[in-house]
Parts: structure tokens; sequence; C-alpha cells
């Protein structure tokens, strides 16, 4: 009965949908208002409907009903509780209805929480939200039922990949789905903007949250999959440049360049053509990611089905949604005012540039991940495109980009810099650059020139990010009681700028030292027998079976010292499930402040031996405590409360506020 409640209420919500995009839209055509008020309580009972569905689903894979298919093919009466919940959007329909949901939710907080928007613009964004629902809905209901029962039903299921039954892979997808559904807000205002012709900076003001939501849930999203890959799958790497892994890249890097944008139109109402077409190319590349994930293109842990027939389904959607936004764009874009103007050295020329560089970095990324599947579609010939590749075009336009990020704060509004203030300012980090990147080549073991560039640019950055603190608050002006006063007095989304770039510098020393500086042993060992990986000795002194929930295991315990004092213990596991029937490998890791002592345990060889795997990880939490510090920075920056009257400053001025006077107009000048 849960089960048909929650099919129910699925058609009910897409007929909801219907209604919210065909009502609405025939009342802006005629500019009935009554017509277009339908939108709001639309999109509101289209949300509540939404959840009682998926409440629904969850529900029954709660009580392991085995009657619905979904829950026979994808769970088991003995998995832990917390992946009976998690594995209802662990696989291709529960996961979509996760996505319609999230989706559903995010129009009725358009609906409460948009009353700022003009009337005819909210009308406008929630008829394409609930377009862009329509089509999911069918997709649900006519190739993807999550609520198809089978009958008779089996006494029990077959259980979840256990890959899956981990925490960080359980929420990684909806923190993906969070960025993909706030890419479609920005997308549906983008559209709503073109039809309106109101492509303006109050516009890009009320796009930017959505836009920060989307960005620092994908951030959130790709750090725990690249967590879980690191200790799960047993390579010891952090990101492996999977399609799957690049298709939830892309709209990342996309959502990067939007942030940026849309700053500039909101400040100075400039690229206004630009900013909307992001829009639509941030929500194009998340589209094609669901695609890639769900047409059977490939094979992977992270894709969720081989069915071609909704690979083409979510083709049709993917070419009718962006098409119809290309071809709106097309033909309104020469209505819109092109904006102001600026120097080609002022901070909008900088991040200009800045566009400029993440969409090179994202054709490289598109290029090589899509390339391999075009060609084997249609010569049949297959080709592998990896890190080599990566590494040889992602490196060369990242480093520019991270300069510019430190020089860009620097930068005064649509004038030229002026090359002595530009050069005071950042004369201090530039010193510290060089001497970090002097230190690293004097004392640590590595001379490449690309761990030597990577010091430099986090040394460059953080220090950059201080100094721009320092010259916000006038720091040496004053006691540290004054100091902390104007710091906390800093607009949010300046202080959420500095913790986000301050989290790039991190993730870049992390990503750097833990390639350049660490240590790795492949060999085979007996109990008893140390082995040295850098400056520390392994020993490994047990081997034991355990049993878990769900599984048992072989846990092997390493003992690791450094001249000749115990510093940790590791151990790590080579689990065998049996529903359904899959070994796993679980790393045993100890975090030092330093780095992580890293070990996976392989087979014995018959002889007494243990094949491991044993590495010296330094500085590699760093990676996703940079991260964090990203995804931080977004959502204080989400929090900025300036008003429109501050937002955007008609006029340039004559000159260059100092230190002092920019205090006194936050406002104004801590953009």
């Amino acid at each position: 009965m849960i089960a048909e409640i929650g099919h129910f209420s699925l058609w009910l919500a897409l007929a909801v949908a219907v209604c919210q995009f065909l009502l609405p839209t025939i009342g802006a055509h005629r500019d009935d208002s009554r017509l277009r008020a339908v939108a709001v309580p639309a999109a509101q009972a289209q949300a509540l409907l939404s959840l009682i569905s998926f409440g629904a689903l969850t529900w029954v894979f709660w009580v392991s009903d085995f009657s619905v298919q979904l829950v026979a093919t994808n769970s088991h009466t003995m998995k832990p509780a917390l992946y009976k919940i998690t594995g209802v959007w662990a696989n291709h329909e529960g996961s979509m209805l996760l996505w319609v949901a999230i989706l559903a939710l995010a129009g009725w907080a358009v609906a409460t929480f948009g009353r700022s928007l003009s009337e005819r613009l909210r009308t406008r964004i929630l008829s394409v939200q609930a377009l862009i629902g329509v089509g999911f809905y069918v997709f649900l209901l006519v190739a993807s039922n999550p609520f198809t029962r089978l009958l008779p039903a089996p006494v029990e299921g077959n259980g979840l990949n256990p890959l899956l039954q981990d925490p960080g892979l359980a929420f990684h997808p909806p923190m993906l789905y969070l960025g993909y559904v706030g890419l479609s807000v920005t997308f549906s205002f983008a559209v709503a903007a073109l039809m309106e012709n109101q492509v303006t900076p109050d516009w890009a003001r009320r796009m930017r949250p959505w836009v920060l939501a989307a960005w620092a849930s994908l951030t959130g999203g790709l750090a725990l999959g690249s967590w879980w890959a690191y200790y799960e799958l047993g390579w010891g790497g952090w990101w492996f440049w999977d399609p799957v892994e690049n298709a939830a890249l892309m709209p990342w890097i996309a959502a990067t360049a939007l942030l940026h944008s849309t700053i500039v139109l909101e400040k100075r109402d400039a690229l206004r053509n630009w900013t909307v077409l992001l829009a639509v190319l941030a929500f194009s590349l998340s589209m094609l990611g669901t695609f890639i994930v769900r047409s059977g293109l490939l094979t992977s842990v992270h894709s969720f089905a081989v069915d071609p027939e909704r690979g083409i389904f979510i083709l049709g959607l993917l070419a009718f949604y962006i098409g119809g936004a290309l071809t709106l764009y097309a033909w309104r874009a020469g209505s819109v005012e092109a904006g102001a103007t600026f120097s080609a050295t002022s901070r909008e020329g900088s991040l200009v540039i800045n566009n400029l560089l993440l969409a090179a970095i994202l054709g490289t990324v598109f290029l090589g991940t899509l390339y391999p599947m075009a060609l084997e579609a249609i010569a049949g010939e297959k080709i592998s495109v990896g890190a080599p590749y990566f590494d040889a075009t992602f490196r060369p336009l990242m480093a520019p980009l991270v300069v510019l990020m430190a020089v860009g704060p620097f930068l005064p509004w649509r004038k030229a810099a002026e090359g002595k203030r530009l050069t005071r300012y950042l004369a201090l980090p530039l010193l510290l650059t060089l001497m970090a990147v002097a230190t690293a080549y004097a004392f640590a073991d590595t001379r490449g020139a690309w761990a030597l560039i990577g010091i430099g640019l986090s040394a460059w950055l953080a220090a950059s990010v201080l100094a721009d603190i320092a010259r916000q608050t006038r720091l040496g002006r004053g006691g540290p009681r004054l100091f902390w006063g104007r710091l906390v007095r800093q607009p949010r989304a300046m202080i959420g700028m500095w913790i986000a770039h301050m989290g790039v510098a991190v993730s870049i020393f992390g990503v750097t030292a833990s390639g350049a500086w660490q240590s790795e042993v492949m060999t085979t060992v007996a109990p008893g027998q140390p082995v040295m990986v850098g400056s520390y000795e392994y020993t490994l002194t047990d081997i034991m079976p355990v049993a878990g929930p769900n599984y048992t295991a072989i846990r092997g315990t390493f003992d690791v010292r450094r001249d000749n004092e115990s510093v940790a213990r590791v151990q790590p596991q080579s689990r065998t499930y049996t529903q359904p029937p899959m070994e796993t490998t679980e790393a045993g890791i100890a975090p030092l402040w330093g780095g992580d002592l890293y070990a996976v345990l392989g087979k014995p060889d018959g002889n007494g031996n243990w094949q491991v795997r044993l590495h010296w990880k330094p500085f590699m939490p760093w990676v996703w405590y940079g991260a964090a510090l990203m995804m931080l920075g977004g959502v204080v920056s989400m929090f900025d409360r300036r008003s429109a009257k501050v937002a955007l400053v008609q006029q340039p001025q004559s000159a260059e506020p100092e230190p002092a006077e920019q205090t006194r107009k936050i406002p104004l000048a801590a953009e």
C-alpha cells in the first residue's frame, strides 16, 4: 500500500508540474495575474507530493519490502540500517526520484523565499522549473518506475553493491544532486530573464546565492567522492580522471566561471550575455553527466545504469531543454544590452581572463572525457585518455589561473591598475612565495619543476589572501580589538572569498606535497618482517579474521615506528561480502600531523607471506581540508546581506580609495 501511495503521489506531482508550467505561462502571455498566481501554490504542492513519494520509497527500503522490485534488487535484511536508507538513492531509479524531489524542493524555495523577485520574473522561473520537472517525472514513470511490484515477492533481496556501503559514498550523490539542482535554478533564472528581458545587475544579485549553493554543494560532493576513492578502493590516490568523475567536475568548473561572471554583472553591470550563456552551459553539463552515468556508455563503480534506452530518453531531454534554451538565447541575445565597459587591467578584466582560463580548462576536460566515447561509438576504436593527458593540459592552465586569483582582489574596478600601488600590495606575498620555493628546493626531497611550482602557487595565493585581509582591516593601525572589529564588519561575500581562496591554496599544497614526496612500497611480507617506507618502518604484527554485520574479513595489524619509537597502528582489511558476493579492500589509515600512514592488505601467497601496499602520504588530508574551506567560503558568501542599493556602483570612481576609506565604505570597496 505504501508503494502505491508513493507511485500515485508521483503521478499527482507530474500533473501539478504540468499545471505549474502551463497556467502561469498562459497568464504571462495574456497578462492575467490570476493565472500567474498559480505558480507559487503549485510549486509548494509539487514539493509536498514529491516528498511523499520519496518518503514512501524510503519506507519500503527501511522495512525490506521485497515485493518492490527496486528493494529486492538493492537491499537485504542483513544490511546495516544506515545503508538501508542510503540504498534508496544508491541505484538508478531511486537516485532519479531523489533528483526530482530536490528539484521540487528548489521550486518550493524560490516560491516561498523569492518574494523580493518581481512577480513576473518569479512566475517565469517557477514555470521553467516545472517544465524541467515534467521531463524527469515522465522519465521516472515511463522508463524508470521505482515502485514496480515483483510478484511473487522473494524471501530475501540481492543486497547493495558493497563498494556503496560506505558513509563517504552514501552522501556523495545527494551532495552532487544539490549542486545539479542548484544549477537547474540558475538555468531557470537565465531562461526567465531572457523571456522577460531582465538581464540586469539586480537579476544577477538574486541569482548569485543559487550559484553559490550549487557551487558549494558540488565542491562537497566532489570532495566526498574523492575521499571515498582514497580509502575504499585501496589504490592510494584521490582522483583517477574517471569519465564519471569528470562528468561531475565539468559542471563545477562551469559553476566557478558563472560565479565570477555573476560578480562582474552584479557589481559593474558587464558581461550580461556571457553570464546568461554560462548559466545555460552549467546546467547542460550537469545534464550531460546524468546522460553519461545512465546511458550504458561506460562501466564504472560510479555509474547507475547500463540500459541504452534510458540514455536515449535523457539525451532527448538534454536536447529539448538545452536546445530550447540556446535557441531562446540566440533569439533574444541581441536585445540584451552590452552593459558597462572597463579597462583590460581592471578587476573586471581579471575576472574575464579568469573565465577564459576556466573555459579552456573545461574544454580540455570535455575533450578528454567525450572524445574516447565518441570515437568508439563512431569508429569502433577504443582508446584510453588518462592522467598523462590531463596532467599535460590541466596544469599549464591552472597555474596562471591561480596567479590571477591572487592579483585580482588588489585591482581596481573599471579603471586600469596602478603599477606602484599593485607592487606595494603584492611585494610581501611575492617575497614569501620565493622563500617557500627556496625552502622546498633546499630541504625537500624533490627537484621536480611542477612540485616547486605547486608550492609556489600555494604560498602565493595564501600570502595574497592574508595581505588582502591586512589591507582591508588596516592591520597595524590600532590594537587587536580594533582589528577584530574591522574584520567582523567586512561583508560576508568578502569573508567567504578569503576562506574559499585560502581553501584553494591549502588543496594545492596537499596535492603537490602528497604527489611529490610520497613513498610507496609493494611487496610480500611475513608476520614480524619490517618494511621501510620513507622514514617509517612498518611491521606486520598480527593477521586475524573478523566479522562485520554483513561481511567477514581478514584484518592485518601493522605497527609503525620511526626512529625506534612507535608512532601509530594501522589495520587494513580484506573483506568478503556474501550478498551480493564481492571482495573489497578497506585501507588502514593512520592520520598524523604531517600526513597519512596508509596500508592495504592483499592476498596470501601460500607460504605464510601476504601481499601488501604500504604508503607514506605527506599532507594528503590537506586536499580535503582545502575542499572543506572552499565549501565553507561558498556558504558564508551565500548569506551576504548587503542591500541592492550598495550592490552596484553606477559611476566609476576617479581614484581608488585608500585602505582607510575602503574600511569606511566596506560595501563598495570590498568586492
